[in-house]
């Protein structure tokens, strides 16, 4: 039978068979997934090692399908699977597959005819609608939708925010607006999210970092400890790659294509604000031997997992496999994973969960020129967003300031973060590595193979404590998570100033306040990205726990009253980050300045001195360069004791004709610059320093208010 088609096909003719009562022909074999066309739906799946497929159509939410259609052999081209099925509307099903083929476990090869099978490049999820609610209990219930996708972007335009300008803040699309305290209608998700896209304008930041969005099952070892419901809230196992989690919508969405995330990434764009993805490519959520049976395990075990010369999985995730991400087949549909989500999505960057198993070999081992993370920084399609690697894993391979970049790749920079905070709390022998790391970690990362856009430094994220607890505990208390607290990170470097948890000792509350300005002040004066976790502003806190990944409580969910409580600390980030925004010499080199003073300079308790000794706690960083609006010398300089006795600093002499203004003193409650400059004790260029304490000076011409050099930082943050 002959029969005219559509959708550029119509003076094609093709064969037309009967199957299962409907009509079908073979597919468009480079159509990925399920895609609906003007006639019918255009199914296509891959597999390497497959005998046969069948296609599996259920009416919403029915556990048996209504209709069961194989591929015939003349369906298949090499190990492609493909069928037009006319007649669908994509309303009213949903669908699985069931793939044979041989079954040798040493070799990898699992096949299970019987089982369904998730689509990989499925655009939308059923099973899991509403958030820790499954509508099925069988651990087979991950079902596709066909959807649409009509959203209507407008003229909006990527923000293509230069690297060293990125402000980042780390948010769980849950937690950030499920509490009663957000006072949101949507809380959870992400029209919740949208709600706040005003105080995030207000607050500075200029791009969010989801953590992951990417389908998955919180519902997954669900646990009940201490009467407490405890999930996989925190989704770094995912179920489908193509697909939004649909826990995070506040109206189920069937055949939409995650219109509301795409209305909150269209919302940011217009207010200048990036969207990052944390994205995790190292493992999924089929786990290992025990774990489930719904997707890659069944279309290509042995492909698309690193297994064992025995046919058992690698396990560098900690999560039970790892993915073989430079096995070509897997290679092609991450590839075509990040293209899915920079182009239908307009993602502007993706952080790589683990990423240095996305480096390995088919046998484990790390490769010196990964041909997946090549492939990445090479793409014509992600040539402009972000990528950056988490630059670890959990099988010990740590690659921060080594992992394979072709100057494209950045890096979370774990030593940014180690250093700093082992600086900031007063441990000896760590002045010059905090220098090394608040001017670019050059040591790392050389001018030639990486340059400024290479290090995103950090103090805090989603793993760890907070900025808050960072200075209120010791160790960390993980009881809740039902492990005996043996989860979690035990080097921390926290200090909790003397007593552990919380107090009312004035004493002790007003030095971790201060040390908290110490830490964010730090990280908005040095060179690199910036990136800091959702709530550190307004002193959130987790109660020490600092492994909360499976706490969907007060624990994770950000308390939105504390930021009347320490609104001093957020007026405090608020202007820290507007100060960094205003002074370009901070954030890269610019024309050099008039006065000749160098980009970088480095210094001690003297000025132009820059030797250090392991007793060292005070060091100074001078920032020097152009002002590109006022064309004068900008001058920024940094200084931090991290003592525990007050200290003389003597700053740099400045050219005639300008002076030191001291713009911050993180020992002074947050006010205005003309506030720290009066209170701040002086003798000429000598500043008195307060134990645990940093002081931020800048220039300024002894003319008059009209020519300061600091009179653009206002507390706008709208730039």
């Amino acid at each position: 039978m002959k029969y005219n088609l559509i959708n550029g096909m119509k003076e094609q003719l093709v064969p037309v068979d009967e199957i299962s009562g409907y009509k079908v022909r073979p597919g468009f074999y480079l159509i990925n997934g399920a895609t609906a066309m003007e006639n019918g739906v255009n199914f296509t799946i891959h597999s390497y090692n497959a005998t046969s497929c069948e296609l599996l159509l259920f009416h919403r939410k029915e556990v048996k399908p209504y209709a069961v259609l194989k591929f015939p052999e003349t369906y298949r081209i090499g190990n492609t699977f493909s069928m037009f099925v006319f007649g669908l509307d994509i309303k009213e099903f949903e669908y699985a597959y069931r793939i044979d083929g041989p079954y040798d476990k040493k070799k990898g090869l699992i096949f299970n005819k019987n089982a369904l099978l998730l689509d990989p490049y499925a655009k939308a999820v059923t099973g899991q609608s509403q958030w820790g609610k499954k509508h099925n209990e069988s651990k087979s219930a991950y079902r596709a939708r066909v959807v649409s996708d009509t959203f209507d972007w407008d003229e909006v335009k990527q923000p293509d925010i230069k690297f060293q300008d990125l402000i980042i803040y780390e948010l769980h699309v849950r937690g950030f607006t499920y509490d009663k305290s957000s006072k949101v209608k949507h809380k959870g998700t992400f029209a919740g999210v949208m709600e706040m896209i005003p105080y995030l304008k207000e607050l500075g930041v200029n791009a969010v970092e989801l953590m992951p969005i990417f389908e998955f099952d919180e519902m997954e070892d669900i646990r009940v400890i201490d009467g407490n419901m405890l999930y996989n809230y925190w989704g770094y196992n995912t179920v489908c790659f193509f697909a939004p989690n649909t826990g995070y919508t506040s109206a189920i969405e069937y055949n939409r294509e995650g219109h509301e995330l795409k209305t909150l990434i269209k919302a940011l764009k217009e207010n200048g604000i990036e969207v990052i993805l944390d994205v995790v490519f190292n493992h999924t959520a089929e786990g290992d031997e025990r774990g489930p049976f719904f997707s890659f395990k069944g279309i290509d075990n042995n492909i698309y997992y690193i297994l064992t010369p025995d046919g058992h999985y690698y396990n560098f995730s900690g999560c039970g496999n790892s993915l073989n991400c430079n096995h070509p087949i897997v290679h092609q549909f991450i590839l075509d994973c990040l293209r899915h989500w920079v182009i239908d999505y307009r993602i502007d960057g993706f952080r790589f969960d683990l990423a240095t198993i996305m480096g390995r070999n088919e046998d484990g081992s790390p490769m010196s020129n990964p041909p997946l993370l090549e492939s990445l920084a090479f793409d014509p399609i992600l040539g402009r967003v972000k990528l950056i690697a988490e630059a670890w894993d959990a099988g010990g391979l740590y690659q921060v300031g080594s992992f394979p970049s072709w100057n494209r790749w950045a890096e979370w920079n774990g030593k940014y973060r180690d250093d700093i905070r082992c600086f900031l709390k007063g441990d000896g022998g760590m002045a010059a590595a905090a220098i090394n790391r608040i001017t670019g970690s050059k040591d790392m990362y050389t001018p030639e193979r990486r340059g400024d856009n290479a290090s995103v430094n950090f103090i805090t994220c989603h793993d760890g404590f907070t900025l808050y607890d960072l200075y209120a505990y010791n160790v960390k208390h993980n009881e809740k998570n039902g492990w005996n607290n043996t989860d979690g990170d035990n080097g921390n470097n926290s200090w909790n100033c003397g007593i552990e948890g919380e107090t009312t000792d004035k004493t002790v509350l007003s030095l971790r306040n201060r040390l908290r300005k110490n830490a964010f002040a730090v990280l908005m004066c040095s060179r690199g990205a910036a990136m800091f976790l959702a709530g550190d502003e307004f002193c959130n806190t987790q109660f020490g726990n600092n492994n909360a990944y499976c706490q969907d409580n007060i624990t994770s969910w950000l308390d939105w009253s504390r930021l009347d409580e320490y609104k001093e600390m957020h007026e405090f980030c608020r202007y820290m980050i507007a100060f960094r925004k205003a002074h370009d010499v901070i954030r890269r080199t610019t024309q050099p300045a008039a006065c000749g003073f160098p980009d970088i300079s480095i210094h001690n308790n003297s000025p132009w001195n820059s030797s250090f000794s392991y007793d060292s706690r005070v060091i100074g960083v001078m920032f020097s360069g152009k002002n590109k609006d006022t064309d004068c010398d900008d001058i920024v300089y940094l200084s931090i004791n991290a003592y525990w006795e007050k200290q003389n600093v003597t700053l740099p002499d400045l050219p005639d004709g300008m002076t030191w203004k001291i713009v911050m003193n993180t020992d002074i409650e947050h006010s205005s610059e003309e506030h720290y400059n009066f209170y701040t004790e002086r003798y000429g260029n000598t500043v008195v320093i307060q134990p645990r304490t940093v002081v931020i000076a800048v220039s300024q011409s002894v003319a008059g208010p009209e020519k300061r050099l600091d009179n653009d930082i206002k507390l706008t943050n709208e730039s």
